[in-house]
């Protein structure tokens, strides 16, 4: 079986795009785990499936997620360069459906606002202790445990998968670690459940600057850098507004066994 891609990215955090009608219609966990593996497959950190203005969301290791932000955008971009979509889209997410406004396009590239829905937390886990550390736990439509200190610790992916599969956290969590740069800077890292280390990743910036603000170190908007480039977000106690780009890069077809 053949089964086409459009390839995206927003700021390094990869992504295959499949329109559903071209996508197998079972044994999508193993589809994804071909496709996105990077010796043997195309590549990528997750694999999209798109069905009208709906998308599903398969990590790397073949697992379901209920929404990537950079991933989202993809989508989004996707959807409007083909036609289906114009400058306001509305994607229907496993966390809901998110707003996503094109701020402009550069050709391939795209620069969007996403609502990125209300944040959750718990008061007594904006500041807990796991295994030593100090973490904040919180729920940008997917889970998050985020890790301020001075400096981002240079084994970061280890501490970032021992945490991701921890027993506190029965569905897994993505990891950040964040070092504040000034009152609305930090820069961050990524460990993303079911993808490991990424370059980028939209919750997780989201996850990162509202845990920043929760715990006073930083105030909205908040820049957030990581290792491929930038992402802005604004959040005053509401909805958490996303603003970043996703890029096409190229189509394709991966032939599936």
């Amino acid at each position: 079986m053949k089964i086409p891609f459009t390839k995206a990215h927003g700021n390094g955090n990869d992504f295959l795009l499949t329109w559903s009608s071209d996508a197998p219609q079972r044994e999508l966990a193993g589809s994804a785990r071909a496709i996105c593996d990077r010796h043997t497959g195309i590549g990528a950190d997750g694999w999209i499936i798109i069905d009208g203005f709906s998308i599903r969301l398969f990590n790397a290791d073949g697992t379901e997620a209920e929404i990537s932000g950079n991933g989202t955008r993809c989508a989004a971009a996707l959807l409007i360069d083909s036609g289906r979509a114009q400058t306001d889209v509305d994607i229907t997410t496993g966390a809901g459906t998110k707003h996503l406004h094109l701020i402009k396009r550069d050709a391939e590239t795209f620069l969007f606002e996403m609502n990125m829905g209300n944040p959750q937390w718990r008061d007594d886990q904006v500041l807990y202790t796991l295994d030593g550390r100090e973490v904040t736990i919180l729920d940008v439509g997917n889970p998050q445990c985020a890790l301020l200190g001075d400096e981002i610790p240079a084994n970061w992916r280890e501490i970032g998968a021992h945490f991701e599969g921890h027993p506190f956290f029965p569905k897994r969590t993505n990891v950040s670690f964040i070092r504040v740069l000034d009152p609305h800077t930090i820069e961050a890292r990524f460990y993303e459940r079911g993808a490991g280390a990424t370059l980028s990743s939209g919750t997780g910036s989201t996850g990162a600057a509202v845990a920043a603000i929760l715990r006073k170190a930083v105030q909205s908007p908040v820049k957030v850098i990581g290792e491929a480039g930038e992402l802005q977000i604004a959040w005053d106690g509401d909805s958490a507004m996303l603003t970043g780009p996703a890029v096409l890069i190229g189509s394709g077809e991966f032939y599936a066994a």
